[in-house]
């Protein structure tokens, strides 16, 4: 007895992609498609409906994008579908989020059609798909960070890592205070002290510091 095709559902916002993937998936007799959405909310209401093995997912949509979809459907402990994220280009930072929901795949729309079958049988079979460029260079950002709040964790104290942060974010001195619920004296004291311990004269340094070290 033949093994049960796999069974797909594709999003993406633009028709021209999405009738393209349909018709190329369409060709493999291993591979059913049982549904196709153009929004993030017709694709959760189509996974929670066909329970598919896959999701191709567009990263952006509008309404809710790809991650926040990613999100929904990481807070449904029964949704065992696994998520292949389709993306014409993706930020360090959003591979990263990615991987923390759970995606079990990441896959340029640049690359040959061919690896996108590739890509769909390896994630079905329990393994993961990520692009190698992009995961390396979020992994360095990652491994990055993580080296940068340890080093800035052990001269500030964790309120003046939270003000250097909304400083970072461009919020002035009395937004801070609104934010924090104390006096604007009292962040013109931390803003001291944290000028202070990081050797930086003002705002513009220690925005550039912030930024440099992927602490923002």
């Amino acid at each position: 007895m033949s093994e049960a095709p796999i069974r797909l559902v594709i999003a993406d916002d633009h028709a021209v992609v999405l009738k393209g993937l349909e018709s190329f998936l369409a060709l493999e007799p291993d591979v059913t498609v049982v549904a196709t959405c153009t929004t993030g909310e017709t694709t959760l209401e189509a996974v929670r409906e066909h329970r598919p093995d896959i999701l191709l997912l567009d990263l952006l949509m509008p309404g809710l994008d790809g991650l926040g979809v990613l999100r929904a459907l990481k807070e449904d402990p029964e949704e065992a579908t696994r998520v292949i994220l389709l993306t014409a280009s993706i930020e360090d930072d959003e591979v990263l989020e990615a991987m923390r929901l759970g995606v079990a795949g990441v896959f340029l729309k640049e690359m040959p059609p061919h690896l996108l079958l590739q890509c769909i049988h390896k994630v079905h079979g329990g393994e993961q798909w990520v692009e190698k460029q992009s995961a390396a260079r979020a992994l360095d950002r990652l491994l990055q960070r993580e080296a940068s709040d340890r080093e800035v964790s052990r001269l500030l104290t964790p309120r003046e890592l939270e003000i250097v942060r909304m400083v970072a974010q461009g919020l002035r001195t009395g937004a801070i205070a609104g934010r924090l619920n104390v006096a604007e004296g009292t962040v013109k004291t931390h803003l001291h002290n944290i000028y202070d311990k990081l050797k930086l004269d003002g705002r513009v340094a220690l925005t550039l510091f912030a930024r440099d070290k992927g602490i923002v």
